[in-house]
């Protein structure tokens, strides 16, 4: 998708957003007068405890969930027209591949279903396994992978249609620390070189603080931003610098946001 935003537009902008859902046992409000402003190529991660609205956030911008009240924009549109724009890619928490296709093939799935030609898909499916160090693997099917390896496919399917937009839902979260600390060196790598705007939901501070250009902060439900914080860390980051006073004392700043939105909590 070709850029056709100006520099100042928000990619993604939320005003006063309002989700309840009506259940069996009453009514759940999941978001309340949530207010946010995501700029282009800015790498936003979401933190709060369980339930705390986080992913439904993520959801509501893919048009997967509907606001109940309160406007949201994507690319200056409402959701679902982004949705038919092919505005983002979307990186669920597990992989999702389908185990009877090659990893070339479920990387190719939407761009099949998108009617690229065939030179284009395999052009397009070339590039995005070297964007993720994939490069050889095409060929696999996903049992013979890794989990880490599953889920770089799985970013590379979401990149595969070019999107300004990625959003990934807790991508990391069932994988162990050392193969975790990996992807996120590689998922910054990735975000220099692609450009992309990208929003990310985590559980981990310390992954949060070291993805992040800005960090949002949620309190339990109902789902409210309790934070915002703008990092101050430069875009190239060794994974030392998490021993840094920097990255450590925006770390302590996300605890006390969390702490503050569970005691505020009703």
């Amino acid at each position: 998708m070709k850029d056709t935003m100006n520099q100042d537009t928000p990619v993604i902008e939320a005003r006063g957003l309002n989700l309840t859902f009506d259940t069996a046992d009453g009514a759940v409000h999941a978001l309340k007068d949530v207010n946010l402003t995501i700029g282009k190529g800015e790498f936003v991660s979401f933190i709060g405890p369980s339930g705390c609205g986080k992913t439904t956030f993520l959801r509501c911008i893919a048009a997967l969930e509907t606001p109940t009240s309160g406007t949201l924009t994507v690319n200056g549109m409402t959701p679902d027209q982004a949705r038919m724009a092919r505005a983002y890619g979307y990186v669920f928490q597990a992989a999702g591949l389908y185990p009877w296709r090659t990893i070339a093939g479920n990387i190719r799935l939407p761009l099949e279903i998108m009617g690229f030609d065939r030179a284009e898909q395999a052009a397009r499916v070339e590039r995005v396994l070297d964007l993720v160090d994939l490069n050889g693997f095409g060929g696999k099917f996903p049992w013979q992978l890794s989990g880490g390896m599953q889920q770089r496919a799985s970013i590379a399917r979401a990149l595969a249609f070019d999107a300004d937009i990625l959003l990934m839902d807790e991508p990391f979260g069932a994988l162990d620390e050392i193969v975790r600390d990996r992807l996120n060196e590689e998922l910054l790598k990735l975000w220099a070189r692609t450009g992309k705007t990208i929003g990310f939901v985590t559980h981990s501070i310390p992954e949060a603080v070291y993805l992040s250009t800005k960090i949002v902060v949620m309190s339990p439900r109902p789902g409210r931003i309790t934070d915002v914080i703008e990092s101050p860390l430069p875009k190239e980051r060794p994974l030392d610098i998490r021993d840094s006073r920097e990255f450590i004392e925006i770390a302590h700043r996300v605890r006390e946001g969390l702490r503050a939105g569970h005691g505020d909590e009703v």
